[in-house]
């Protein structure tokens, strides 16, 4: 256990002297009142990378955010969650497959912030269908040159490590606005928040956003009474009097959603609106406090998650109480999501 403590402090120590040279430009409104954000989620680039469909769909996903991007302009990303199938990923780390997830964004000049979901740091899951008379199919790793090593180690990717590769080559240029963490909340990396500054009023923050990590893959799927704690101090620290609108964003739905959704394959009915009344909702596997912290707050304008069961949940939304709870698109074609 010394060796992944060790690890994981080396990795802390290189994101803080990373963070600690990074000095982007801010965040910041454009004249009329205008800041456009994409949201992209469940990429799942990499799955089935051993057959045909896996990377068609890579390419597929492609397409779908160079032509949002193209055609929507949008001042900022979020990638919010399950960028890659790490359990279905038969090279020796994730990395290569989460820069390609990113990569339409910085050849545009965009910056983004990502946020980990449940597949993002999975160990690798062998098929069943593997051990048939078939056998395991011709399977296509990186020359051992390029990854210096041999063979297939079908071995994950921690969530450290994905950052550390985004914020090494990313960070330095304001592209990239992920975040690690306060360690204290650790397994949990993606737990930040960024303003988004006035254009008026040079100075102020006209909106923030929260990022929490809601686990899954190598942890439980929660977001944990420490992050609940530390999302109160920095949201009474930044924003005590509520004047600043909020936006909250995370990928596993809290289990608020199985509360207000309707039941699947229902006619759609208040507050649900668009495809969660198609299917049911996959939500965390407890609640220590978030949406009642939210409810508390009235400048939280909503909660943005990314999925909601296998099929994912896309383009949809609810009202509870008096917090927004909100799906975003699902763009990635493993995750069954489209153009809309």
């Amino acid at each position: 256990m010394r060796w992944w403590l060790y690890r994981l402090a080396a990795a802390a120590a290189f994101l803080a002297a990373a963070l600690a040279l990074r000095s982007p430009a801010p965040l910041r409104f454009a004249s009329g009142g205008r800041f456009k954000v994409a949201l992209f989620a469940d990429l799942h680039y990499g799955e089935n990378a051993w057959t045909d469909w896996g990377p068609a769909q890579d390419a597929a996903s492609d397409h779908v955010m160079a032509t949002v991007l193209d055609a929507d302009k949008p001042d900022f990303v979020v990638y919010l969650g399950d960028l890659v199938t790490a359990n279905n990923v038969p090279i020796p780390n994730a990395t290569l497959y989460w820069d390609r997830a990113i990569s339409h964004s910085r050849r545009r000049g965009v910056p983004w912030s990502t946020v980990f979901g449940n597949h993002d740091d999975m160990p690798f899951e062998w098929p069943p269908e593997w051990f048939s008379p078939a056998g395991i199919p011709p399977v296509h790793c990186l020359s051992a040159a390029a990854m210096q090593t041999s063979g297939c180690s079908f071995r994950g990717t921690p969530r450290i490590e994905l950052m550390k590769t985004e914020l090494n080559r990313d960070g330095a240029d304001g592209l990239s606005r992920s975040s690690v963490g306060p360690q204290e909340l650790w397994p949990g990396v993606s737990n930040y928040v960024l303003q988004v500054l006035s254009h008026e009023k040079q100075q102020d923050p006209a909106l923030l956003m929260y990022f929490l990590d809601s686990g899954g893959g190598s942890y439980p799927e929660v977001i944990s009474s420490a992050q609940v704690r530390w999302f109160g101090n920095q949201s009474q620290s930044l924003n005590p009097d509520g004047r600043i609108p909020e936006l909250i964003f995370w990928h596993i739905p809290s289990t608020a959603y199985v509360k207000v959704a309707p039941k699947s394959k229902t006619e759609i009915c208040k507050p649900c609106v668009g495809s969660l009344n198609e299917e049911d909702v996959a939500p965390q596997e407890a609640e220590w406090g978030m949406m009642d912290a939210l409810a508390k707050r009235r400048s939280s304008w909503g909660t943005t998650t990314g999925s909601t069961g296998a099929a994912r949940t896309r383009n949809s939304g609810c009202v509870s109480r008096a917090t927004r709870v909100t799906e975003d698109m699902v763009t990635g074609q493993e995750g069954q999501g489209s153009l809309r």
